[in-house]
């Protein structure tokens, strides 16, 4: 009897790959690229953790049911917005039964479908101007509760829906930080030129690994960086990643990491 063995699909089988994110959310991620054979190895760039002042995020929660809208832009918003509330003895999804809920790109809306609620508006295209180009109702009047990180985010939707003459609530939810250092076994990998590709999932992703590889490697760090291909998320990411290395090699057409993890393929295979 003829056995035939099962086709093994490892498009990325050996290539050494670094994913900077949080250390929580590269564990979401590493996932799908081992899959199709990579060696994954972590930097994670940035901590998420609590605003450094939680009292406009309270002050606002405090009168949740007043909104028309709330618009996360992030999983991070959603997650750290529902703990304030629980906080409170209430949680997004008993707010979403008065209170509608836009979001902006993929994972966040999975995000929510996590904690049980459908959003209300989710934009054709993973971007801020998508959802403001196809906002389901007019601005005038409405009354908007944004929450988003302390620093570094884009003030694009607030700013757009003010013009538009809502009342705007935005407020801070959580803060992103740069941890103190890099996994020693990252920057072995990086010093022994043994790295394949580096993927950005944010520009906070892009200058806290450039803050943090200096630290590591002095100030020539770079040349660490010349035959490694840089691969990012996004337009924000990319014009981040080009500023500080001078390059990006590929963009996701799509926002999100399944996109990533399908323009390594197309480099590598």
């Amino acid at each position: 009897m003829r056995i035939t063995m099962p086709i093994v699909d490892l498009p990325l089988d050996q290539r050494n790959i670094i994913i900077t994110r949080s250390k929580e959310g590269i564990l979401d991620i590493k996932k799908i690229f081992t899959s199709k054979g990579a060696n994954i190895y972590d930097l994670p760039a940035i901590s998420i953790g609590d605003p450094d002042n939680l009292q406009p995020l309270d002050e606002a929660l405090n009168q949740i049911n007043a909104f028309h809208w709330m618009i996360f832009s992030s999983s991070n918003g959603i997650k750290f917005v529902d703990k304030r509330l629980r906080y409170f003895h209430s949680s997004i999804k008993e707010c979403s039964k008065q209170t509608k809920i836009a979001v902006v790109g993929e994972k966040t809306a999975k995000t929510l479908d996590d904690f049980g609620i459908k959003a209300d508006f989710i934009p054709p295209e993973f971007v801020a101007e998508s959802l403001i180009d196809n906002f389901p109702v007019s601005g005038y009047g409405l009354r908007i509760f944004v929450p988003r990180v302390q620093t570094g985010g884009r003030d694009l939707i607030a700013d757009e829906f003010r013009k538009a003459g809502s009342r705007v609530f935005e407020v801070a939810a959580y803060e992103t930080r740069c941890p103190n250092s890099i996994p020693e076994e990252t920057i072995e990998v990086i010093s022994n030129r043994k790295v394949d590709a580096i993927i950005f999932s944010s520009g906070k992703t892009v200058s806290n690994s450039a803050f943090l590889l200096e630290k590591s490697l002095g100030k020539e760090w770079l040349k660490y960086f010349d035959q490694i291909k840089l691969l990012t998320i996004g337009p924000q990411t990319t014009k981040i990643c080009n500023k500080i290395f001078g390059r990006v090699d590929r963009q996701a057409q799509k926002y999100t990491f399944e996109a990533l993890l399908d323009i390594a393929i197309n480099i590598f295979s």
